[in-house]
């Protein structure tokens, strides 16, 4: 299985679809919200006609009834990953599980995982905006326990707690870690950042990456190199 997972942060459908054909062979992508808000739920399944397995990437973050409802609702989609925000606590994401449950239509739901802190965050920013104290690590690994205990498959986390989250949770429980950047690329507005190699030497799992495939002057290639780094 693809340990790479594409961005495809386009704005509209045909920006999407013109990408992907460059691809010969199905990739994993992930279909965040400026391209959902953008081009609606039908970009889902014009994605999976051509044979692409999705991360859907809408960070679901409200009262555990309405998450179990928008995912019971999503469920149907038949996408491969979706996200819950860990912050919303133990309560709902066991509300999201049994919304996942209850919409599988084939009985297979999607593997659900939760972000904990965003890679835009730093510790500074953890500790004086959002008045959580301590290290961003700890943090992460709190949350991660959480969603175990809410019988969660994995978290979002970037590539530097992947190996404690490991540590914490079992080797089993996954890691999809955004932020990776090649050497050469800047870091725009991510903060913790990491090449597909360090990736790799901390145990991720999967990893996700946008511009640097997204903006390359040869993006078939790149993801070649970049899965083949990783595996």
């Amino acid at each position: 299985m693809s340990k790479t997972i594409i961005a495809l942060d386009f704005s509209t459908k045909d920006e999407v679809l013109a990408f992907l054909q460059q691809f010969p062979e199905p990739v994993y992508v992930k279909i965040g919200m400026e391209l959902t808000y953008g081009s609606g739920l039908d970009i889902i399944r014009e994605v999976q006609k051509m044979g692409h397995r999705i991360f859907l990437d809408l960070k679901l973050h409200d009262i555990p009834n309405t998450v179990r409802g928008g995912m019971k609702n999503l469920a149907r989609l038949g996408v491969d990953i979706i996200n819950v925000h860990a912050a919303g606590g133990v309560e709902m994401m066991k509300a999201a599980m049994q919304g996942l449950e209850e919409g599988a239509a084939d009985g297979k739901r999607p593997l659900c995982i939760a972000v904990t802190i965003l890679t835009s965050i730093t510790k500074e920013m953890m500790n004086e905006e959002l008045g959580i104290p301590g290290e961003v690590q700890d943090t992460v690994i709190r949350y991660a326990l959480n969603a175990k205990e809410a019988g969660l498959d994995g978290v979002v986390c970037s590539v530097h707690e992947a190996r404690a989250i490991h540590a914490a949770c079992g080797d089993g429980f996954l890691t999809v870690t955004p932020g990776i950047r090649l050497a050469d690329d800047t870091a725009n507005d991510q903060k913790r950042v990491a090449t597909p190699a360090y990736a790799k030497e901390q145990g991720c799992d999967m990893i996700v990456v946008g511009r640097s495939i997204t903006k390359s002057a040869d993006p078939v290639k790149t993801y070649r190199e970049i899965e083949g780094a990783m595996n």
